[in-house]
């Protein structure tokens, strides 16, 4: 038989009818490594390092019980009891405390169930998931329900039947809930603290790619070591003082910091660890983010350290209507607590000297260092770290589950038939009655407690809740403050709410939101471009190329505006492009149709002049009527020339191309006609020539009709197959919308372009090779000059109409028109209004028939 353990140095009870069992943490017993050659010592209070606020996770449970046995509504007849122990947040006395809740006598056998307690009903604990873990693996062989108060990640996989609920809601929840408030606060450069450990582990595996997937990058991952033996203490320090280290060099300003419920206390170590002096001087102000299984605790050698590390921080804690959580008469019951008046509680005394720095005098002492408590001692005047008045997340989770158990083991008594008998005069006696009947119970539980909370379990018994968050402040009058909630059951759009509006800074972000970017926000007009080799969190920031803007910051890609818009000079906007098309009213438009009006003025005199002296033989003289119908079209191209200024319409559209062509064809074709009635004229005056039978107003009138009417041909057929009609140009200029005329048929527009300028060439070919005919006849060299001038201005028409865009293709069209035609005014009827008005005397049969020597 082994020899009994160490008995515990610290232990609670209160009798009952119910026994429930409890696995507390208020110390740590700071000890040397186990050899395992030797039997250990007993532990000794000096190795205690108590955490005072602690305590109140029991003040929490024992007042849960006493409100429920002052209950007549809940389990009348019955009284619940407890039993407390402490974890000392080590494996070996979480096992060793748990079996003492099991069994009653002090002295036991391992692995034989000799003399265990019949009335305990449930187990509480532990704080830490590690805790929870030991002891559930020795009430899973009893199936003696356990609640858990504390998160147990670890065992998020465990397998059904195994006796535990978990007194706080998932731990997915939360994380979700963190992430929200990054994005919200678009803190996207980030760090993660935790414990290396298996539970760190999990938060790492489950946070990462949750994270990485919204967007968020991590500056730095630091794995700090859990709290052991005291031969580790100073590789622990040592540890500590790297992650310090990498925080502060770090731009990152948020850290994310999951850990143990003792995590702040181990926090508070940092400012004082660094190696590096100049990192030990810099001030940094850093947000925390701290899951609710962190409490704000401290060890008592940090009473009168700096809490300037965690002013300011955000933290989780599970929801309650009430925040602080002031539940009626606890506050009263907290204060009547004194150490010479709570019979049978082995925690308050070193909880006593702990947090008010003082000791109790007793017999074997021979020299007082330090004060004597005297239990005048106020417990108000103790700060946040060391205790509150009002109850914290943890005890509160305690007092959920004591009321948990009450109402399934009320629920049980209530099936009087089933599990109950009378005797002894009436009073019910349990009788048959084993701890896993009370799951059934459990399972379905579900009430409101004072505090006006609902409590119940989902189907893995996890706590159907939210969490609220929380704002630590460290001021004279406050030390937290609920900020924001994250309810699992609210709208999908108010699930994470928080008001920005209170939150207290750490005094080194001057009360404004405080940034945590890789890199400063690429603005309005860049884009995001990632650095080779760095997280995607950190890029540098480009200009937009030309034509894509970009209108919000930290865009990865410029985009193009509509097709209405355009991007502004800074590219930062998309303004509306303005309609452009030529008109009347503009400079450009009015110089055109002034040279049109002026030019068919011009014309319009010559006409009236060749009219007047009709009947003078250098009108009459290579067909009067051919020259009229040149004049008339020549007017006509002029006036065609308007139909290409102003706002397009379909009329104006569907004519303005095929009018300018077939008017111009016929004026080519008078040209051409003339030509060779000037070429058959000459030859015809040769003796025996037969070319006089050719000579006359038939031939002319043949070639000015056959050659125009190739050209109507093509301009109807162009007409009816695919028509010319209004459209919109937006692609062409940047900031313009170009109204226009869609030719509707490019090949037919060249092919109309292609004969006019066919006729003009074969029109030039005769005028040049009778250009040496005697010069009383010689009008081929006036109409050899018009010809080359009217294809000099088409031939560069076509890369001219071909590079601009805009109104300013039309007006090339315009001035091609306008010079063209006034080059054939000019060229043929120049010298013979010359003649007509200046050198009358040349306008005479003799001078028109006189060959030149």
């Amino acid at each position: 038989m082994l020899a009994d353990p160490h008995p515990p140095l610290h232990e609670y009870h209160q009798r009952g009818d119910f026994i429930i069992g409890a696995i507390a943490s208020q110390a740590f017993i700071i000890s040397g490594a186990l050899t395992f050659t030797q039997e250990p010592p007993p532990p000794l209070f000096e190795e205690l390092a108590v955490i005072p606020k602690n305590y109140q996770h029991i003040l929490a449970l024992a007042f849960a019980v006493k409100e429920i046995n002052e209950n007549p509504q809940i389990l009348p007849n019955f009284t619940v009891g407890f039993h407390i122990y402490d974890s000392y947040f080590t494996a070996k006395w979480t096992y060793h405390a748990t079996i003492l809740l099991i069994y009653t006598l002090r002295r036991f056998v391992p692995s034989y169930k000799c003399d265990v307690q019949n009335n305990l009903f449930g187990i509480i604990g532990g704080l830490d998931p590690l805790t929870s873990l030991h002891v559930a693996n020795i009430v899973d062989i009893y199936k003696i329900p356990q609640l858990i108060y504390g998160s147990a990640p670890v065992m998020n996989d465990k397998t059904p039947g195994l006796p535990f609920y978990q007194m706080a809601p998932k731990e997915m929840l939360q994380y979700e809930g963190i992430l929200s408030m990054l994005l919200q606060f678009r803190w996207m450069w980030i760090g993660l603290l935790t414990f290396n450990d298996e539970n760190g582990d999990r938060f790492l595996q489950t946070v990462l790619p949750l994270f990485a997937k919204s967007g968020i990058c991590f500056a730095f991952i630091q794995r700090s070591q859990t709290f052991s033996f005291v031969t580790k203490i100073n590789d622990m320090m040592k540890r500590g003082a790297k992650i310090h280290d990498a925080i502060i060099d770090s731009n990152a300003n948020v850290v994310v910091l999951y850990g143990e419920s003792y995590t702040i206390a181990l926090l508070r170590w940092f400012p004082y660890l660094s190696e590096q002096e100049n990192i030990r001087n810099k001030p940094k102000g850093i947000v925390w983010i701290i899951t609710a299984q962190a409490d704000l605790t401290s060890m008592v050698y940090q009473r009168t350290w700096d809490t300037e590390i965690i002013h300011g921080s955000l933290s989780f804690t599970i929801h309650s209507n009430d925040l602080p959580i002031d539940l009626p008469h606890f506050h009263q019951f907290v204060e009547s607590r004194k150490p010479s008046n709570t019979a049978g509680d082995g925690f308050i005394r070193d909880f006593w000297q702990n947090a008010f720095g003082c000791v109790f005098l007793h017999q074997d002492m021979d020299v007082v260092e330090g004060d004597i408590c005297t239990e005048e001692e106020k417990l108000e005047s103790l700060t946040a770290p060391f205790f509150e008045m009002s109850m914290i997340g943890h005890s509160y989770s305690i007092y959920n589950a004591i009321y948990a158990v009450a109402h399934a083991l009320h629920a049980m008594s209530s099936s009087r038939l089933k599990y109950m008998g009378l005797v002894n005069g009436g009073r019910l006696k349990l009788q048959n009655l084993r701890p896993w009947q009370v799951h059934h119970s459990l399972r379905t539980v579900s009430f409101n407690n004072s505090a006006g909370d609902t409590v119940s379990f989902d189907k893995n018994g996890e706590l159907m809740a939210g969490f609220d968050v929380i704002n630590w402040i460290f001021s004279s009058n406050q030390t937290k403050q609920k900020i924001g909630h994250l309810d699992p059951e609210a709208l999908p759009n108010q699930v994470f709410t928080i008001n920005e509006d209170v939150i207290i800074w750490h005094s080194w972000f001057n009360q404004t939101r405080p940034l945590s970017v890789c890199t400063d926000s690429c603005h309005p007009g860049f884009s995001k471009k990632v650095k080779e080799g760095k997280p995607f969190c950190c890029y540098d920031c480009i200009p937009c190329p030309e034509g894509k803007i970009s209108d919000r910051e930290d865009l990865s890609d410029c985009y193009e505006c509509t097709d209405e818009t355009f991007p502004n000079k800074n590219q930062d906007l998309c303004i509306p492009k303005r309609i452009s098309y030529l008109t009347f009213g503009e400079p450009l438009g009015i110089i055109l149709a002034s040279f049109a009006l002026c030019l068919f003025l011009i014309t319009a005199l010559v006409l009236e002049i060749f009219v007047k002296w009709k009947d003078t033989p250098i009108v009459k003289a290579n067909n009067r009527n051919l020259t009229y119908t040149l004049l008339v079209s020549l007017l006509l191209c002029f006036l065609s020339a308007l139909l290409f200024i102003g706002k397009p319409h379909n009329v104006t559209c569907f004519f303005r191309q095929t009018a300018f062509g077939i008017i111009f064809s016929v004026a080519v074709s008078c040209v051409l006609a003339k030509t060779i009635t000037v070429v058959l004229a000459f030859l015809a005056t040769k003796p025996g020539s037969r070319m006089r039978k050719w000579v006359g107003k038939g031939l002319a009138n043949t070639i000015v009709f056959s050659c125009s009417f190739v050209q109507v041909g093509l301009c109807i057929t162009w007409l009816v197959a695919n028509p010319p009609f209004p459209d919109v140009d937006m692609h062409s200029l940047t900031e313009q919308i170009v109204l226009e005329c869609n030719e509707g048929s490019v090949t037919m527009f060249y092919c109309v372009l292609g004969y006019m300028g066919l006729l003009a060439l074969v029109s030039f070919t005769v005028a040049f090779l009778a250009r040496r005919l005697p010069d009383s006849f010689n009008e081929a060299k006036f109409i050899t000059f018009s010809m080359l001038l009217f294809c000099s201005v088409w031939l560069s028409f076509i890369p001219s109409y071909l590079s601009t865009k805009g109104k300013y293709m039309v007006a090339v069209e315009i001035f091609s028109i306008l010079a063209s035609s006034a080059g054939l005014l000019g060229c043929i009827f120049s010298p013979k209004c010359y003649i007509i008005l200046l050198r009358p005397e040349l306008n005479n049969r003799e001078q028109l028939i006189r060959r030149k020597p």
